[in-house]
This record gives structure tokens, sequence and C-alpha cells, in this order.
């Protein structure tokens, strides 16, 4: 009796001694899962946020979420028969992806500081009795918004109390920070976009650009039109690859798209640089190199939806149009079967990258970008009363 007592003892002992270990390695587990998660998301944060430069990895712990995010916003959108109605609930996802960044962030760092609190619980009093409750502790300190229920008394938990603490306010500061980063690129980004409209129409046009330029005797405008949109491309490429999210966000009037205006004045560029002899040539070819390295670094970034082509889009027929409407408007033109290869050479360098990118973002189509089959401004849809924003024939295929 006494021998099976003794071993009814050992085995509990044993077993209460394996039931230690195990929780002990529970706890750890947490704590290292815990930390490397948290890990993950702040260098996230600090690639995506504070570092005032592209990466090819932004967003790679919520890259997925806001893709798949934008792939059904823009299913929703393109299911909308009211095309002002598709452009506001399209308009709406830039601001809603930046919102959801940042919450993606907070739920990340509200379960890795969970984790490595309940791996410290017996720490706390009174004691988490459940993961969850761990996770509402971890939540408001994140917040912060901690009621007292819960008081820290080890030092890992108060260290861990403190740090999520402090995590919760950076977030919150530097959320608040980019939000008006955002919105001040944003804006800068739009000034020329809407100043752009009474030289070359809404959607614009590169060839309706020329001919307003030369009807109404404006050469030296032209030319500070191409040297303002140089430094305006200069301005996107360094904020929209900082930024990428400033992608999606839409221009705010009618007919309006920052890279249907962007196109146009390359095209207006590339005109010039191979069918018409101006004195804008230098400041179009300046125009072109900086924008073409745009053009480039946004291939880079979003080169699912830029895929290179050396077609320059548009076809020979409606080269030979725009030669024809720029003859009319007086220039002087080279000979059309020379100015070709020059334009389809230079503007296959853009074309495609721009016309994929378009697409992608549902932009509504302009004269040579995007898709050329419906045009908005041809059926009513355009303001009225802009100068030089007039109907234009679509061209006949």
């Amino acid at each position: 009796m006494r021998c099976c007592r003794q071993k009814l003892t050992d085995f509990i002992v044993g077993h209460n001694e394996w039931a230690m270990l195990l929780s002990a390695t529970l706890h750890w587990g947490e704590i290292f899962g815990g930390l490397a998660i948290l890990l993950v998301v702040l260098y996230d944060i600090f690639q995506s946020v504070v570092l005032p430069r592209p990466a090819i990895n932004k967003l790679a712990t919520v890259r997925y979420l806001v893709r798949g995010l934008y792939w059904s916003w823009r299913w929703i959108g393109n299911r909308m028969s009211s095309i002002p109605r598709r452009e506001r609930w399209l308009a709406t996802y830039g601001p809603v992806g930046v919102l959801t960044i940042f919450v993606a962030w907070g739920a990340a760092l509200v379960l890795a500081y969970g984790m490595i609190i309940d791996g410290v619980r017996d720490e706390l009093r009174p004691v988490p009795q459940s993961f969850g409750t761990s996770l509402y502790f971890s939540a408001s300190t994140l917040v912060p918004l901690s009621y007292g229920d819960f008081v820290p008394e080890g030092v890992p938990a108060r260290l861990t109390t403190i740090a999520e603490s402090a995590t919760g306010v950076i977030l919150a500061a530097l959320a608040i920070t980019l939000l008006f980063s955002l919105y001040q690129s944003f804006q800068r980004r739009e000034e020329l976009v809407v100043t752009l409209d009474a030289f070359a129409g809404a959607p614009p046009s590169g060839v309706q650009m020329l001919e307003t330029a030369s009807t109404h005797g404006m050469p030296e405008e032209l030319i500070k039109t191409f040297d303002d949109w140089r430094q305006w491309a200069a301005a996107v490429l360094e904020s929209h690859l900082a930024y990428p999210m400033l992608v999606f966000f839409r221009s705010s009037h009618d007919n309006e798209a920052w890279l249907n205006s962007f196109g146009a004045v390359m095209d207006a560029a590339v005109l010039v640089m191979s069918t018409v002899e101006d004195k804008s040539e230098g400041p179009a070819k300046l125009m072109y190199r900086v924008g073409n390295h745009l053009v480039e670094d946004l291939s880079w970034y979003f080169r699912r939806w830029t895929p290179r082509s050396d077609s320059p889009i548009i076809e020979r027929f409606e080269f030979d149009e725009a030669w024809e409407r720029l003859k009319k408007a007086g220039y002087r033109c080279k000979p059309a079967d020379e100015a070709w290869p020059n334009f389809a050479r230079f503007r296959s360098t853009y074309a495609s990258p721009i016309n994929g990118l378009a697409r992608a973002l549902v932009i509504i189509p302009a004269e040579w970008i995007g898709d050329r089959t419906y045009l908005p401004h041809l059926v009513g849809s355009s303001r009225r009363g802009r100068a030089g924003g007039g109907r234009r024939k679509p061209p006949t295929r």
C-alpha cells in the first residue's frame, strides 16, 4: 500500500513538473512570437511613414490587404452605370486605404503586445484568465484608455506596458502627420492639373494644348507650361514613390485626372520634339526626360499594372489627324512620313505604362490615354464654359 502511494505521489510530482515546463515553454513562445510580430510591424511603419524614400517592400505587412481591398473597391465601381457615382465611389478608396493601413498596423501591435503580456501574465494583478483578457489589456494600453482594472507589478510587465503606451502615442502622431503630408502633396499635385484645363481641355489633349498656344499667340505660355510640369513631375516623383497611396487619390473635379494631364503634357512635348518646328523644343525635351523618369519609377513600383511595349499605342491615322490640326493651327510641321517614326519612338517609352496605370485606376479616358472607345465629354458630361475645353471629335475607327 505504501509502495502504491509513493508511486502515485511520484507520478503526480512528475506530471506537475511536465505541466510547469510546458506552461513555461508556451509563455516564452508567446513572448518571442509577440516580439517577432512587433519588430516586423515597427520596421514596416518606419519604412512606410518615417523613411522619406521609395522602398520596394513598403506596406509589406498590409500589402495583400490593401491590394485585395482595392480590387474589391474597383470591382464594385466598375458595376456602377453612373459615371459620376462611380467616380465618387473610387475617390473614397485613397483615404479609406490609408485608414485601413493604420487600423491593420494597430491591430497587429495589439496582437503583438497582447502575446507578450500573456507571456508575463503572472506579473499582472489580477492575473488575466484568458488570452482574450490579455488582448483587452493590450488594446486599452495602446489607445491608451486603461481603466486601472489590471496593474503590472513585475518589471517585464511594467516595461511592456510603458513600451505599448509609447507606441500608441507615436502611431497616432505618425497617422496625423502622414495625413497632413498626403493632403499637402495632393493639393500641390492638383493645382497644375486644374489650371491645365484652360490650355488643354477637359479631359486634356496634347494636340489641343499646342493648338491653343498657337491660335491665341501664346508661345511663352507653352514654354512656361513645360517648365512648370517638369517641376511638377519631379515633385510627384518624390511624393508618390515615398507614399504610393497618393496614386489612388483621384482628382476632385469632373473629367480631370492627374495621369491624363501628365500624359497630355508628355504628348505635347513629344509632338514638339518630333513634328513641329518651335522654339519650345528645348523645354519640351527637358520635360520629356523628367517625365520619363517619373514613368520609369512608377512602372518599377506598380509593375503589375504597367506592362512595357514598343508600341506608341495610337495608330498612324490618328497621328496624321493631329498633324493636320497642327498645320491648320499655324505650326511649321515636318513631313508626316519623317515625323511619325520619331513620334512613335518617343511615345513608346511612356505610352504603355501610362495606359496600363490609367486602366488599373479606372481613370476617365482622354484622347490618347486609357480606354478611348468612350469619351464622357462627348456625350454632354463635360463642364461648359471652359476656355479651350470644347468638344473634340473622337478618332474615327
